[in-house]
């Protein structure tokens, strides 16, 4: 049995419904600090759903959430949407963990500067003028130091989804969730990011990666889990899951997504 204390996000039974429709049926994960987990899946199964629930994006209908031993609160009344009991629980427990949206989500009114100190200046309450010096440090990281007081509509893709990157890690955060982080990129474009995420893999972070990049996956992750609707279908280390799939369901969406899949 792995420590509590080491427990960075535990999810238990989480249930989601839209309508009468369940995307969510009773999710089980755990993520030790410093574990990289990467979430497979095809469109549909749950995957993007599952890392809202950690951040309270979606509400689950059922279940528990707890990020480094404290549990959210949620208030589930018949007929009405679960809430939680206390947003200022959420939002401090929100500040420990940074999403990454597949579409940047940046405000389009800064400068990518302005966007990096929006939210330690203004959230966190922390000194303008540091918060300025760690900012250009992270962009200068990520690579665009070069694009502080550009708009966002004045980068590309990559660009823009790096400097969404670098305002996720101005929050010090202790988790990291990346959903789909590439999936609006051009093609060509998808190396820069991937390779940013897998330099912040190699520091322990601990993270969890919505993801279709297969090899990108297998190479950054500490273990893969394989969500197939809306439940676990098959969790393990990369070298067994891409290398001796034992459920039919997991080889079938590997041998449309992975050409590395051994015969």
């Amino acid at each position: 049995m792995p420590d509590p204390a080491n427990i960075a996000v535990d999810l238990k039974g989480i249930r989601k419904s839209y309508g009468q429709f369940e995307v969510l049926h009773g999710v089980s994960l755990s993520a030790r600090d410093g574990e990289v987990i990467s979430i497979l899946g095809s469109s549909g199964s749950g995957k993007s759903t599952l890392l809202r629930c950690i951040n309270m994006l979606e509400v689950p209908d059922g279940g528990t959430v707890t990020i480094h031993g404290e549990t959210i609160g949620i208030v589930r009344n018949p007929g009405q949407p679960p809430r939680p009991v206390s947003m200022a629980q959420v939002n401090r427990l929100r500040a420990r963990v940074a999403m990454v949206f597949q579409s940047f989500n940046l405000w389009s009114h800064l400068t990518i500067l302005e966007n990096v100190i929006e939210a330690p200046v203004h959230v966190q309450k922390r000194d303008r003028r540091e918060c300025v010096a760690e900012a250009e440090a992270l962009l200068e990281r990520v690579g665009i130091a070069d694009k502080r007081d550009h708009y966002p509509t004045h980068l590309s893709g990559g660009q823009q989804q790096r400097a969404a990157i670098a305002r996720a890690l101005a929050m010090r955060p202790t988790v990291m969730l990346f959903d789909e982080p590439t999936s609006a990129l051009d093609p060509e474009l998808v190396g820069e990011v991937l390779k940013v995420i897998q330099d912040l893999a190699s520091e322990g972070r601990t993270m969890l990666i919505v993801t279709h990049e297969m090899a990108f996956a297998r190479d950054v992750s500490s273990r893969v889990v394989f969500l197939h609707q809306g439940v676990i279908e098959e969790s393990g280390p990369p070298s067994e899951i891409f290398g001796n799939p034992q459920s039919e369901r997991l080889r079938q969406f590997l041998s449309r997504e992975y050409r590395g899949l051994a015969e």
